[in-house]
């Protein structure tokens, strides 16, 4: 009992640190190529960046939801990697 509540402290842990890791990178990517993009100029380029941030934001909650498939796989509760990855999937949000 105690040996799962640690697990899930951990994985929160874990799950707040790829966050703040992502978004880091993406401010850090958008601050490095934003001029690219002339956000000040026109509705394109805010189009384009917002799209970047949504694409950047999907692919952290991706690296999220993967760790907790291979928790769940590596737990044992799940038989196989792809039903963990899809619980993992359709109990994230």
């Amino acid at each position: 009992m105690i040996g799962n509540l640690v697990l899930a402290a951990l994985m929160v842990g874990l799950t707040v640190v790829v966050h703040f890791a992502g978004l880091l990178l993406l401010l850090w990517l958008l601050r490095a190529s934003g001029h690219r993009f002339r956000t000040h100029e026109s509705a394109v380029g805010q189009g384009a960046a917002i799209v970047v941030v949504v694409l950047g934001l999907v692919g952290i909650h991706t690296v999220e939801i993967w760790l907790y498939a291979v928790v769940y796989f590596v737990q044992g509760a799940l038989t196989d990697f792809e039903s963990a990855l899809y619980f993992s999937t359709t109990s994230f949000t």
